[in-house]
Order: C-alpha cells, then sequence, then structure tokens
C-alpha cells in the first residue's frame, strides 16, 4: 500500500498484482500482493516464471495505457510452457493485475460559493483535487469540512497575496478552472497559465464582456491568438444553464468528466494476456 501510495503521490502509472486464488502447492498463497511500475517492483507474489511473466504482463498493459483489469492462470508444473524457467511446485495460481492509472487532477483557483460547491462534487472523484484562494476565511477548516468524507485527495493551497505562484507547483496536466472573487485575479492567473504552458486545460467563468476585456489584455502581453484559445469560456455544458451555484457547478463537473473520459478513451487499446 506504500508503494500505491508513492506511485499515486510522483503521479506515475502502476499495476498492482494480486495472488487471486491457488489451488496445490504455490509459492505464495492467495492475497499475496505485488505491485509493478515501469522501472520498479515491489513486493513478491512467489518469484520465477510466474513472477516474471505477470511483470512482463504489467509493463505492457504500462505500455499501452491499459485500463482493464485481468486474470492470467499458470499451471505450476514441469509439462506447462514457460518462459522464464520452470517452475513446478504443482499447484494452479490465477493472479489479478489491476492497472494504477494516473488519476486526472483538477485546481480550482477561488473557493467562493461556486468553488465550493464544485469542490464538493469533484471530492467523490477519485482525482487530485487542488483548491487555491487569496482568501484565507474560504478555506477554514470549518468550511471546508464539507470534504471531510472525501475519495479524492485533496490539498489545500494558501496563498494570501500571489495565487498564480501555486502554478508551478502543480503536476503537469492539471485541469484549471479559474473562479476567483477579483477579475485582476482571474487575469493575472489566465496569463500565468498561459505562460507555464504545462495545464492540460484552462477554464475561466465569466461573462462575454469579462472575456473580450481579457482577451484584448492578454493579446497586449504577447500572448498569440493560439495560446488565448487555450482558455476556454465560459465553462459547463451548454445544455445545463442557471445561475445558482449549485447549478454552475453541477455543469462544470459534468464539462469536466468528459474531459476525463475523452482523456481515458485515447489511451491504445491493450493486448490481451497471454499466459
Amino acid at each position: 500500500m506504500k508503494a500505491v501510495t508513492r506511485l499515486r503521490e510522483q503521479r506515475r502509472p502502476g499495476v498492482l498484482v494480486t495472488v487471486l486464488s491457488v489451488r496445490g502447492h504455490a509459492p505464495r498463497e492467495a492475497g499475496a500482493k505485488m505491485v509493478v511500475a515501469a522501472d520498479q517492483v515491489w513486493g513478491t507474489v512467489g518469484g520465477g516464471n510466474l513472477e516474471s511473466v505477470a511483470i512482463d504482463r504489467s509493463r505492457e498493459l504500462l505500455a499501452t495505457g491499459g485500463t482493464e483489469p485481468e486474470v492470467i492462470e499458470f499451471a505450476l508444473s514441469d509439462k506447462a510452457p514457460y518462459q522464464h524457467g520452470v517452475q513446478c511446485c504443482g499447484g494452479e495460481v490465477k493472479l489479478l493485475l489491476e492497472p494504477l492509472p494516473v488519476v486526472p487532477s483538477v485546481a480550482i483557483f477561488g473557493v467562493g460559493h461556486v468553488g465550493l460547491e464544485l469542490a464538493r462534487i469533484l471530492a467523490r472523484h477519485d482525482v487530485e483535487l487542488h483548491l487555491v484562494d487569496s482568501r484565507p476565511e474560504q478555506l477554514e477548516p470549518e468550511r471546508l469540512s464539507v470534504l471531510d468524507d472525501a475519495v479524492a485527495g485533496v490539498h489545500v493551497h494558501h496563498v494570501p497575496v500571489l495565487p498564480e505562484l501555486v502554478i508551478s507547483e502543480l503536476p503537469p496536466g492539471t485541469h484549471a478552472l479559474v473562479m476567483t472573487h477579483d477579475h485582476a485575479e482571474d487575469a493575472a492567473l489566465c496569463d500565468a497559465t498561459l505562460r507555464d504552458g504545462r495545464m492540460a486545460t484552462i477554464g475561466l467563468i465569466g461573462s462575454s464582456a469579462k472575456w473580450a476585456r481579457f482577451r484584448r489584455k492578454l493579446a497586449d502581453d504577447g500572448h498569440p491568438d493560439e495560446a488565448i484559445a487555450r482558455i476556454t469560456t465560459p465553462i459547463g455544458v451548454p445544455e445545463l444553464s442557471g445561475k445558482e451555484p449549485a447549478t454552475i457547478a453541477v455543469s462544470v463537473a459534468a464539462w469536466l468528466l468528459q474531459l476525463f473520459s475523452a482523456e481515458r478513451n485515447t489511451a491504445p487499446a491493450h493486448r490481451e494476456a497471454k499466459a
């Protein structure tokens, strides 16, 4: 479990290998686990051919972006075909391979009425959720206690002066949502995210008039049109309209979930296991 936590913190994919069942004699009992990364292995499911094939298959899944769990079976006898030497304990083993993908990262700049409602929704999903606000009272533990049962990894960033400094600390590929209480802060964040260049998407909340002013300012600050076009505004699904904070939050969350789904679907299909 420490290895799984470490991979998640480092935003590296891996595969969790579990001995699913054992019949007869085998080197490890059901429930034994191993974690495989592209360049590292933690734990063991029994060594020998069994483990080597599991590592090879896990790394195939990592290389091809496989996301679906799969089961591979081994007959541990001297008559079975082997890729990495004979292993004749006499039993049969099933291994479960579960990919551990890098989960999406989302940064909410501005945890006001809409930001907090959005955080409450996203916290129910397996994401890394970064909350940023220049107003200390918005990030008080009592106010964020609604996220205490979060599935997401929640990271709170206290930045009372320049919230745009957080951008360099965010993981590459983060989805940045700009929705602060201050249009000047929003403008600075749009400029900083474009200059950083590592965000997967940049979403800005606001009216068409606000965006027209921002677009002119970003152009005046030297950003080319193709860079400015990376900012999506308004954000949310167009079919869901309304100005209530909870409605806006649901719309933005649905838009994000569509993006997450598209990202998963662009991963190459993996080959069926052969063991």
